[in-house]
């Protein structure tokens, strides 16, 4: 999602009586009430692009600051629940967090013939591993996340995930995904990213670079394993900022992707994923039926046969987007999320 996190008060005619223009005027103004947290007629307003924002009222602020690596906030809000943002963009909200966890675990769990252990880039609130662990065949999950901070406010206040935080399956790991896969020497039937976008100063976007996919992570994985990756907005008006990019640059390293969408309302756009291995897929409606049957404990809230070979479908305008992606990402050549991380701000 968009860039800066604003905040403002909206008086009885609907018009804001403050506007704050940048980060820190914007997180100044919080501090400076420090005496109530309780936000009633405040706003949450994230930047999407120069000519488009995305607002929703908020309760009040539970937690703000700035790690080593990226700007933290954690809200309350009225339309979604607890709502987690990062550098900026929103990164998940506690009422629809199910469809883009489901989506982004379940199939290539699903796909594999018995996956054994996952390794998860990022996914520091957890929910990402709650959803790989529901999968009764799964013996170990690593998440490994940068930012222990993030780590340690989402176990505090994301109490969806405090089951799976204590699960003695979980191999939780504060490191750079990057350099813990350089280091074991284990290899992943399923290597999950669930990373920021790339936004430009952030920590994420060399873990979408072609040199870190062929020679760091598709070493690392089984002869059947299935790489994974949530790859930014895929609406027909957003597809272009990074999702066909990244969907390019993972063609030029497997042999076998497959791309699938699905829109989350508080993101208020079409989100893509891109799945990929060196091993065919098959995501036949009654098929993956049956292995969630088999596989998964509880019920899915979003996802079944029919709803994930759908999301494989893509209209015509996105799909002649990715025929004809020629851009690939390098650590040179990189495309951005429209926004800035913590680095390129200092």
């Amino acid at each position: 999602m968009g860039e800066a996190v604003e905040f403002f008060n909206l008086p009885i005619n609907g018009f804001s009586k403050n506007h704050y223009d940048s980060d820190l005027t914007i997180f100044d103004s919080i501090n400076n009430d420090k005496n109530n947290n309780n936000h009633a007629n405040s706003w949450f307003e994230e930047i999407i692009d120069v000519d488009l924002k995305w607002s929703f009222a908020i309760n009040r602020v539970l937690h703000k600051g700035t790690s080593e690596y990226q700007d933290i906030v954690l809200l309350d809000t009225k339309r979604f629940g607890k709502v987690l943002v990062i550098d900026g963009k929103m990164q998940s909200a506690e009422v629809d967090e199910f469809i883009y966890h489901e989506c982004l675990i379940h199939p290539a769990l699903l796909c594999h013939p018995n996956p054994k252990n996952v390794f998860i880039m990022g996914g520091g609130e957890g929910s990402a591993a709650r959803e790989a662990l529901r999968h009764t065949a799964i013996e170990k999950v690593v998440m490994c996340d940068i930012d222990q901070e993030v780590v340690d406010f989402c176990r505090r206040y994301l109490t969806a995930n405090k089951q799976a935080f204590s699960d003695k399956k979980l191999d939780l790991v504060i490191n750079d995904a990057k350099a813990e896969l350089v280091e074991r020497k284990e290899k992943f039937d399923i290597i999950v990213g669930d990373l920021a976008d790339p936004v430009e100063g952030g920590p994420c976007y060399q873990l979408y670079t072609k040199s870190f996919y062929q020679q760091i992570l598709k070493p690392k994985l089984t002869h059947n394993g299935i790489f994974v990756t949530q790859a930014g907005p895929a609406g027909v008006f957003t597809h272009k900022e990074v999702f066909s990019s990244i969907y390019n640059t993972i063609k030029q390293v497997f042999k076998y992707v497959l791309v699938y969408t699905a829109h989350v309302p508080s993101f208020a756009d079409t989100w893509g994923w891109v799945m990929a291995s060196d091993q065919p897929f098959c995501v036949e409606a009654g098929k993956i039926d049956k292995k969630i049957e088999e596989r998964i404990k509880g019920e899915l809230q979003y996802l079944n046969g029919s709803s994930l070979f759908s999301s494989t479908i893509l209209n015509k305008t996105i799909s002649q987007t990715l025929k004809n992606e020629t851009h690939i990402y390098t650590e040179d050549d990189a495309r951005f999320i429209h926004g800035h991380g913590v680095a390129y701000r200092i």
